[in-house]
C-alpha cells in the first residue's frame, strides 16, 4: 500500500515555528556569553548594574542551590562566576573550581584578606576567590542606652540579666562559641538568654520589639543606622569573627575555554563613586583603611567607626575556616553540652 504523507494543519506549522524559535532562542541565549550565578541580593544592585556585555547573571533561591549548581557542573554550561560566603564557598572541593589570576587586583587589597582568597589553603596552593566584601558579627541592641553606654565590656554584655529572653543568637552555633571563647560556662550562660538562634529573621525580631539586642552580620545594619535612632551597634574592641563575600570561578569542562574574569568590573567596587555607594549599603570592601578613609568620613562619625575601624581592631578580629571532622565534633558536643535544662 502507498504511502500517503500526513497534511500540516496551518496550527501545527504555526506551533512548529514557536518552537524552533523557542530553541533557537535558548540556543542565543546559551550562547549570549558568560553567566554569573549568585543568590537573590547576594551582590550590590549598583555593582550588578555595571555587569558588562556580554556577561549575564542567573539568580537562584539561595546559596544552598548556588552551590548545589556548581557541584553538578556537567548537567549545562559552567558559570564564569559564582558568588558565595566563604562558609558556603568552603563546602566546594578545589576541583570544582579554577585559579582566580588577578595580581593586580590582589595587589589592592589589604594583607588580612590573603588566607579568604585562598580559601584557607596554604600560600602555594594560590588564589581560589575574590573576597570583595567582609562583615562582622556584632551587638546590635534596640532601645537600650543603658547597654549601649556599657560597650567596653563587649560580648559580656549579651549575659546581662536583662536580656534574658530578649537576645537572638545566630542560626550556626559557631559563631556563638567563637565569640564566648569555647568557654563552656559562658557558652552556657548564653544559651540561657536566647529568644531565637535566627540571623535570617533576627532583624525583624528586633526592630518589632521581641528582642531588645542580636548579634548579626554589621552589613545589614549599616543602612538602617540612619534611619533607626533606637539602633546601637558595638564592635566589640577584643574582636569579632569575619564573615566573607566571595565571587569564584568554577572549574570548565576540559573541552571549553573559561571566559577570562570582567576585571575592570571587579575592580570598579574598590575605588569611587560606587566604592560609596557600597559602603552606604553596608558592604566594606577589604582594602587597606588608609585607602577607605576619604570615603568613609563622608558618613556620619557613628557610622564611619564602623566602616573605618582601624587596623588594630581588624588585627584582633578572625575568620573562620572550615574545620576537621573532629573539630565539628567538639563543637556539637560542646554545644550541646551547654542547653538550657529543663
Amino acid at each position: 500500500m502507498a504511502f500517503t504523507p500526513a497534511v500540516l494543519s496551518r496550527r501545527r506549522l504555526l506551533q512548529l515555528g514557536v518552537g524552533a524559535g523557542a530553541g533557537l532562542l535558548a540556543a542565543c541565549r546559551s550562547a549570549a556569553g558568560p553567566e554569573l550565578l549568585l543568590a537573590e541580593a547576594d551582590l550590590p544592585a549598583a555593582w550588578l548594574k555595571q555587569l558588562p556585555a556580554p556577561w549575564r547573571t542567573r539568580q537562584v533561591a539561595d546559596a544552598a542551590a548556588v552551590q548545589k549548581a556548581v557541584r553538578e557542573l556537567g548537567q549545562r554550561p559552567a558559570p564564569g562566576l559564582v558568588a558565595l560566603s566563604d562558609g558556603w564557598a568552603s563546602g566546594l572541593s578545589r576541583q570544582q573550581l579554577q585559579p582566580f589570576e588577578a595580581p593586580r587586583l590582589w595587589a589592592r587589597l589589604a594583607a588580612f584578606s590573603a588566607p579568604v582568597a585562598r580559601l584557607y589553603a596554604p600560600p602555594a596552593a594560590g588564589q581560589l576567590a575574590f573576597p570583595w566584601a567582609y562583615s562582622p558579627w556584632v551587638i546590635a541592641l534596640r532601645s537600650r542606652p543603658d547597654l549601649a553606654a556599657r560597650r567596653q565590656e563587649g560580648w559580656q554584655l549579651l549575659l546581662d540579666p536583662s536580656l534574658r529572653g530578649r537576645l537572638v543568637l545566630p542560626s550556626s552555633p559557631r559563631i556563638s562559641l567563637e565569640i564566648m571563647g569555647g568557654d563552656f560556662e559562658r557558652l552556657e550562660r548564653l544559651r540561657a538568654q536566647a529568644l531565637a538562634y535566627d540571623d535570617r529573621d533576627g532583624l525583624n525580631l528586633l526592630l518589632s520589639g521581641d528582642a531588645e539586642a542580636a548579634v548579626l552580620p554589621l552589613q545589614r545594619l549599616i543602612p538602617l543606622l540612619r534611619r533607626d535612632q533606637r539602633l546601637a551597634v558595638i564592635w566589640p574592641d577584643s574582636g569579632a569573627p569575619l564573615s566573607w563575600q566571595l565571587l569564584l570561578r568554577s572549574a570548565a569542562p576540559k573541552n571549553l575555554q573559561p571566559a577570562p574574569p570582567p576585571l575592570e568590573w571587579l575592580g570598579a567596587i574598590l575605588e569611587p563613586p560606587l566604592l560609596e555607594a557600597l559602603l552606604a549599603k553596608g558592604w566594606v570592601p577589604p582594602l587597606p583603611q588608609a585607602v577607605l578613609a576619604p570615603v568613609a568620613r563622608r558618613f556620619p562619625a557613628s557610622m564611619a567607626a564602623l566602616l573605618l575601624p582601624g587596623d588594630g581592631l581588624l588585627q584582633r578580629c578572625w575568620s573562620l575556616p572550615p574545620l576537621s571532622v573532629p573539630q565539628q565534633l567538639a563543637q556539637q558536643n560542646l554545644w550541646d553540652a551547654a542547653a538550657p535544662r529543663p
